[in-house]
């Protein structure tokens, strides 16, 4: 095993990468930005190292300053967790010409997976089912106009490169081509640096449901199941579970064979995931492989009992997969909350702040992945994600009940959480019923405007009550420091009353 790691990321992930390493008894190297100083991933790690100043592309996008620390401290291999350089070929290939072990699959995977065009063409080869689409780049306006008549509006054009919605757009007829196909390209090119985009059919009413892979260096790979991703918003996942609602054990059997495939073929090593849409009619189609760890992985660990970090990690040292497929079992259920500093009574623009207080819920069956604490400043030089709830029950509604008891229990102030938005999906009754799909919150109005100004006036009066407590806290700790102004009995007077109220 190693014995020392870099982990080349912030944040919930950073600290999940470095706890894995913990237990295995790897010493660890932090990276961090000027923004970052006193977050909780450098503080955890053994050595911390600051790579420039807040913004991504000066510090965390900088191979070169990451390579570096690794080679002044000695870190034998680099965890990039996801985001930034986790699916950047050539930040596998400087590891690689560095003499350090990348965590995660070869550069050559990753281009392969990475422009979605190529990994069309390479897993519809192997035999999986693909969306209906094109198989190249489209050229100009009136080539995409034939191929999206003969495909029937509305359809898709994607970026072939990069993900997360972005370089993407639904056209419903020919007058929207033109500018949809323009919007697209510009999108991909800020985005991604690559203005490729091809068409899709647009598949209405379906699921997005993904699978989990390992695989070592030795050809075995095993799939753990499947994970819903329906709840999204914007192309984003906000709530993801597992199992699916939609799979009975004939269909995961299949779809998991398909995944394994695909892994195959382009002689897949480490963790990762394929994802799918599912339709009504039980017909699955391959979307796209991430060649990294995923943010939602922690509900795959908590119906399956597997550490899929330590996997990474052990795959990486040349161990063998530990795992048959007939061995991998699914015990209950398990969700998982994305919490965000964004507004959800304000189109969820995003919320930046000093955190004053935080209380994470606990109890049976529910694990917080996490990097915020008392003082916490979120700022909008990084990702809004700033923690993810998880719970597991025996069942689905199990899982849900406590799903609803922990997001109660889940307190953030200083900043607006998307929190509420979270425990109103739990109460609506599409989705206690399972009755989901990517197009579930466009039609659900979980949130109405009425609720959001009597919600947000609850909010103004707590954080009132907060600041105010907190001055009365700090006036009354200025006793015994000798920098207290006025009446001294006073002073005590509150010292005492905030001493009995605790």
């Amino acid at each position: 095993m190693f014995k020392k790691v870099l982990v080349a990321n912030r944040g919930e992930i950073a600290v999940r990468v470095l706890r894995a390493c913990e237990e295995l008894g790897i010493k660890t190297v932090a990276v961090y930005s000027d923004a970052d100083r006193n977050c909780q991933h450098v503080r955890y790690a053994d050595e911390a190292y600051n790579i420039g100043p807040p913004r991504a592309r000066q510090s965390y996008l900088r191979i070169d300053r990451i390579i570096d620390v690794a080679k002044r401290s000695g870190a034998e291999a680099i965890h990039p967790g996801y985001g930034f350089l986790a699916e950047n070929p050539d930040f596998s290939q400087a590891c690689r010409e560095a003499g350090i072990v990348f965590i995660g699959p070869s550069p050559e995977t990753i281009r392969a997976m990475g422009d979605k065009l190529t990994a069309r063409r390479t897993v519809a080869e192997a035999g999986v089912p693909v969306v209906p689409g094109t198989f190249h780049g489209v050229e100009d306006e009136e080539s995409a106009a034939s191929i999206a008549e003969e495909m029937g509006y509305p359809v898709l054009i994607k970026a072939a490169a990069g993900g997360g919605g972005k370089g993407m757009r639904v056209v419903q007829s020919r007058d929207e081509l033109g500018s949809a196909l323009r919007g697209a390209r510009s999108e991909a090119t800020s985005s991604f640096g690559n203005p490729t985009v091809y068409i899709e059919k647009m598949l209405d009413h379906v699921r997005h449901v993904e699978f989990q892979l390992l695989a070592d260096n030795y050809g075995n790979i095993v799939h753990l199941g499947e994970r819903e991703c329906s709840i999204q918003r914007r192309h984003q996942k906000l709530i993801e579970e597992a199992p699916s609602t939609a799979l009975d054990p004939a269909l995961r059997r299949r779809m998991g064979e398909m995944a394994v495939k695909a892994a195959s073929a382009v002689n897949y090593s480490s963790a990762g995931t394929v994802e799918f849409l599912v339709d009504k009619d039980k017909n699955y189609y391959f979307l796209e492989m991430n060649t990294r760890l995923q943010v939602e992985h922690p509900v795959t660990e908590m119906v399956t009992g597997i550490d899929i970090v330590i996997e990474q990690l052990r795959i990486a040292a040349g161990r063998k997969l530990r795992y048959k497929q007939d061995s991998i079992n699914l015990k209950g259920w398990a969700i998982e909350c994305r919490i965000s500093s964004e507004d959800p009574f304000n189109d969820f623009l995003p919320s930046v702040g000093k955190i004053t207080s935080v209380n994470e819920p606990g109890g049976p069956g529910v694990r917080v992945d996490g990097s915020i604490f008392e003082g916490f400043e979120v700022s909008l030089f990084y990702d809004p994600l700033i923690a993810k709830l998880i719970v597991w029950g025996e069942t689905r509604g199990h899982a849900i009940r406590r799903m609803r008891r922990a997001l109660t229990e889940f307190q953030i102030v200083g900043i607006q959480t998307n929190i509420p938005f979270h425990l109103k999906v739990m109460d609506t009754a599409s989705f206690i019923a399972g009755q989901i799909d990517t197009g579930f919150l466009d039609r659900q109005n979980v949130i109405t405007s009425d609720e959001a100004g009597e919600l947000s006036e609850v909010a103004a009066v707590a954080a009132a009550l907060v600041a105010y407590h907190n001055r009365q806290e700090a006036m009354a700790r200025s006793v015994g420091s000798g920098r207290a102004t006025g009446s001294m009995w006073k002073m005590i007077g509150r010292r005492d009353l905030l001493r009995r109220t605790r």
